[in-house]
């Protein structure tokens, strides 16, 4: 035995993937791999996010066992090499391991535990390809066989499945009773890292799909301890800096989520895009809108869609925010079309959808689409009744029913504010204030619109507050907060990202001059930066 072998088989032990790779590549270069050093090869090298090299290494870890009559274990390899496949996007590929393991199985009329696994990756081809039915129904039958044996590991896989299904079906709480049950086996000595990290993180997907935040930030957690136990490990690490990337975001930790989120991107596109990497590039996207930073959101959001990531609803926000409303109406309707199956995604459009028709001046379309909203609310889920309320109180005062529009909204920020979203719970204040405005409350609207600015002013959501001088700085359609027309000149030649210097230039004044307007400007917009006058100009399509 070589030392490759004995240094690759101890940096496996103590879980050192990136070692233990490097020394069985440099083994199998020398003199080869038995199977069962194939097996810890493929292993290390789909954990280290090296997915080419772990397909090809349990492919020729099948082979060994196949040639050595060693049935069960080349069809547990058949279904490794559809699993990695299969979480790549190669479904016809992912498929042919299926069969080609099942008809290994069938030779021999052997009932096997393998049986259950190969179904398992064969329900998860299913999902894949939209037959969410069909999937649960396999799921079903895997976790039947994986309890008839014992084997933990299958039951656990088969149910986090089954679960996703009855989510994507509408039914939460039975999908995330087995979620939760699935989750009771994570920590065993007999599941596999594999399967262990995928465990983890299709769970926080449901969750992330459910909008169950409270177990989202729970799960995330635990897998975060999991892999800071394990530096080494690439793929899941970066699938877990997503997530927590998401969650920062929701939660206003904007400069954390900044952080995570390129975290993410550097982790999951090296050595091969991973399909998680344009969620890393759609989180950076919304980020830079909020901050009215477009050129670098659009750029983002057409990075997350290189990836196979929908960009919607973010590019249609950013198109609205450019002053494009038809590009961003056709966005965000062509988006909503492709989701009446469903029905959680269809929730994340609809209220971006209620904003965008609202500026368009189509409050029919509005409301058809907040009333929709108020439909998908269901028990347990309160992410969806704050955003059924919020959704519902916009169209009621664009339709002129303030009065009504106020318990509404109130009842959207507590949501929120119970929720830990103080991005959307200030959104819902600005829109409080436009309501107490329009019922002559002046006192109770500046207070509630000063509150909204200065939680959008230290979260930096630049775009927020532009929203807030549009909703309550001054008449529709005219230039509130009192600037004058120079100073209008101004902001438009700064919301170009003019210098002061070519702004000097261009309208014939003095630095010194354009200075004080700039500083007037601010002041008068109540914001600190020319970003957020940026975001002010564009809302109000003044360039």
């Amino acid at each position: 035995m070589s030392d490759d072998v004995v240094r690759g088989r101890e940096s496996f032990g103590r879980r050192a993937w990136a070692e233990a790779f490097e020394a069985l590549v440099a083994a199998e270069r020398h003199g080869g791999l038995d199977a069962p050093d194939l097996v810890r090869l493929a292993t290390c090298a789909y954990l280290v996010g090296r997915a080419d090299e772990s397909a090809d290494a349990w492919e020729r870890a099948y082979l060994a066992y196949e040639r050595g009559a060693e049935v069960l274990e080349a069809a547990r390899c058949a279904f490794w090499v559809s699993f990695v496949l299969l979480n790549r996007g190669e479904l016809a590929r992912g498929a042919g391991w299926v069969h080609r393991g099942r008809r290994l199985l069938d030779e021999t009329a052997l009932d096997c535990v393998e049986l259950g696994h190969l179904g398992y990756v064969d329900s998860l081809r299913l999902v894949m390809q939209g037959d969410v039915d069909g999937a649960a129904v396999g799921f079903a039958a895997a976790a039947v066989t994986g309890e008839r044996f014992g084997n933990t590991e299958l039951l656990a896989l088969a149910r986090v499945g089954e679960g996703r299904c009855l989510i994507k079906r509408g039914a939460v709480d039975a999908g995330m009773a087995l979620l939760d049950e699935a989750m009771s086996f994570v920590g065993g000595t007999e599941l596999s890292p594999t399967a262990m990290g995928d465990l983890y993180c299709t769970v926080i997907e449901g969750c992330h799909e459910a909008f169950d935040i409270r177990r989202a930030t729970e799960w995330t957690d635990a897998l975060s301890r999991w892999c800071d136990a394990q530096p080494e490990i690439v793929l899941y690490q970066g699938q877990c800096l997503v997530h927590r990337a998401e969650l920062l975001l929701f939660g206003g930790l904007w400069s954390r989520a900044v952080v995570e989120a390129r975290r993410a991107c550097d982790a999951l596109s090296t050595p091969r895009n991973h399909p998680a990497l344009g969620s890393a590039h759609y989180i950076r996207g919304e980020l830079h809108r909020l901050k009215g930073e477009f050129a670098e959101a659009e750029a983002a959001f057409g990075r997350a869609s290189a990836c196979g990531r929908e960009p919607q609803p973010g590019l249609a926000l950013v198109r609205l925010l450019q002053g494009q409303v038809s590009a961003a109406v056709s966005a965000i309707r062509q988006a909503i079309a492709g989701t009446e199956d469903d029905p959680f995604a269809r929730a994340t459009l609809l209220g971006p959808s209620v904003q965008i028709s609202l500026a368009a001046g189509d409050v029919a379309t509005a409301r058809r689409a907040a009333d929709e909203l108020v439909d998908l609310v269901m028990p347990g889920i309160p992410v969806i009744a704050a955003m059924a309320e919020h959704a519902n109180g916009s169209v009621l005062i664009a339709e002129g029913e303030p009065r009504t529009a106020l318990p509404v909204l109130r009842r959207a920020w507590a949501g929120w504010t119970e929720l830990g979203a103080p991005y959307e719970a200030a959104c819902v204040r600005i829109l409080i204030a436009a309501a107490q405005r329009a019922l002559g409350n002046n006192e109770g609207a500046i207070r509630e619109s000063d509150v909204a600015r200065s939680e959008l002013n230290r979260l930096g959501a630049w775009i927020g507050l532009a929203n807030a001088v549009e909703q309550i700085g001054g008449g529709a359609g005219g230039v509130a907060e009192g600037l004058t027309a120079r100073e209008v000149e101004v902001l438009r030649l700064l919301a170009t990202g003019a210098t002061n210097r070519e702004i000097s230039v261009g309208l014939f004044i003095s630095e010194k001059t354009v200075a004080t307007h700039v500083s007037s400007i601010l002041r008068k917009l109540a914001v600190r930066s020319r970003s957020a006058a940026t975001a002010y100009a564009h809302a109000k399509h003044l360039l």
